[in-house]
């Protein structure tokens, strides 16, 4: 999830203020290319799914590493901006919303604080300072996720009925672990150091996936209250750089997948030759307005638009509208981090599921770009708005690229068996933190789901 001149997912307006990136760790951190995560370069990462899965026990890493002095004030600096930056999304929330579950696939903000809290005490601080001592000897089974290496975890659905400990006590428990972490990287050895970097830049990455998951799901359980209260009433969604119409990408082999030096997932590799084109892919996502007029059309109610499975699910669960959106005195408002909103027409669609993307396609005689494509696209810089407005549905599913093979231990367990009935989506969107995105990222959700920051851009093989 980047945004390289536009490939960043932008901050949220109205939040308490972001720790500066000293110039120094910007330094260390700089990628040789386009704008990618600040991350120590040359390093190629074994890591675990996007969004909803956890990252591995066992990851490792072929690293390049500045001077040990570097490299400690390098870690020490991006855990306090990484750590501050989940501290900063939860300031808004009182400790009655951080203990809410609106539904199975969310989690309360408590629990994510706290779980991101737990791997760094688990991977990090028990295996290699020497007198830590553990917070509290149940949180590994309160607030392990996935790892079943990792001994046994309280029940997913069921994180919402979490009330002890609170959110203060959760506040205690990151305070006792970052200042550990802090210790450890004081006092590490050069030798120590090289075997923490990789444990790391793991951790730094998995807190941001749980960061953006943080505004999905309050952003849910707020659009479950009658009265629809405001994550931050200063919120204002960020600016959009269409251009209308088609670019035109000739038929080609081009490399896709991730290659050489950056962080990256395990799923966005191994980099592979595939045929992509002749297509052309919308410069501009699909609009609200757009959106407007599907619905006008019948388009929720049409079933030849809709796969058997999408058009079960829309009439099941009453769909007329994209997620988030609700009818006050006749008119569409939606839901979003400022609270209930008049729809604006000229906004991108947001919150809608694969089917409902792969059903307006079909209305508007076109349809979604292969995931190939998108990338193809994205780095080609023929599209606009790639990043840090809405993820967007591709019509590939969620499938291993040639050659890959899942790692062993937790990593095989955590990414490969995902790798069914799901769909990828491209891009970032307006919850993905600064310096994680990037034009190979490979997020994916299931079909049906529609909470995330998800939109669209249409394809089309007529010339």
């Amino acid at each position: 999830m980047t945004s390289r001149a536009g490939e960043r997912g932008k901050p949220v307006a109205g939040l308490p203020s972001r720790p500066p990136v000293p110039y120094r760790l910007k330094r260390i951190f700089r990628e040789p290319t386009r704008r990618q995560p600040r991350f120590p370069p040359n390093r190629s990462l074994w890591v675990t799914k996007s969004a909803l899965a956890e990252t591995p026990l066992n990851a490792k890493a072929e690293a390049s590493v500045p001077a040990a002095s570097d490299r400690r004030h390098a870690l020490a600096a991006m855990f306090r901006v990484v750590r501050g930056e989940t501290e900063r999304r939860a300031a808004p929330l009182t400790p009655e919303d951080q203990v809410v579950q609106s539904m199975p696939d969310a989690s309360p903000a408590k629990w994510h604080r706290a779980h991101t809290t737990w791997f760094f005490e688990q991977f990090v601080l028990v295996p290699h300072l020497e007198d830590y001592r553990v917070f509290h000897p149940d949180y590994a089974y309160l607030f392990n996720s996935y790892y079943v290496s990792a001994g046994p975890r309280h029940a997913r659905a069921a994180r919402g009925l979490l009330t002890r400990p609170g959110a203060a006590e959760v506040t205690a428990y990151r305070r006792h672990v970052d200042a550990a972490v802090e210790r450890l990287l004081a006092t590490a050895d050069e030798a120590l150091l090289e075997r923490l970097a990789p444990l790391m830049e793991v951790g730094f990455n998995h807190e941001q996936q749980h960061q953006e998951l943080m505004l999905t799901d309050i952003l849910h359980a707020f659009g479950q209250n009658p009265i629809p209260p405001a994550y931050d009433p200063a919120w204002a969604p960020p600016r959009t750089t269409a251009s209308a119409g088609f670019a035109t990408l000739a038929e080609g082999i081009h490399t896709v997948g991730h290659a050489g030096a950056g962080f990256h997932y395990d799923n966005e590799t191994p980099a592979h030759r595939a045929l992509v084109g002749p297509v052309r892919i919308a410069r501009a996502l699909v609009t609200n307005a757009e959106w407007l007029d599907f619905m006008a059309d019948g388009g929720y109610a049409t079933p030849t638009l809709w796969l058997m499975d999408g058009f079960a699910r829309a009439s099941d669960e009453g769909w007329e509208a994209p997620g988030h959106w609700r009818k006050v005195d006749g008119e569409w408002r939606i839901m979003t981090l400022g609270g209930l909103q008049p729809v604006d027409p000229a906004a991108p669609v947001c919150h809608v599921s694969y089917y409902e993307a792969d059903a307006f396609a079909r209305w508007r005689g076109a349809h979604l770009p292969t995931e190939m494509e998108w990338e193809v696209a994205a780095r080609a810089g023929l599209i606009d708005d790639a990043f840090g407005i809405v993820w967007q549905w591709t019509r590939s599913a969620y499938a291993p690229y040639p050659g890959y093979r899942a790692a062993p231990g937790a990593l095989g367990e955590y990414n490969g068996k995902f790798m069914v009935n799901q769909y990828v989506l491209r891009g970032a969107s307006l919850a993905t933190p600064e310096g994680h995105s990037r034009t190979t990222y490979r997020n994916f959700f299931y079909p049906h789901h529609r909470w995330q920051f998800s939109g669209l851009r249409l394809a089309s093989y007529d010339d």
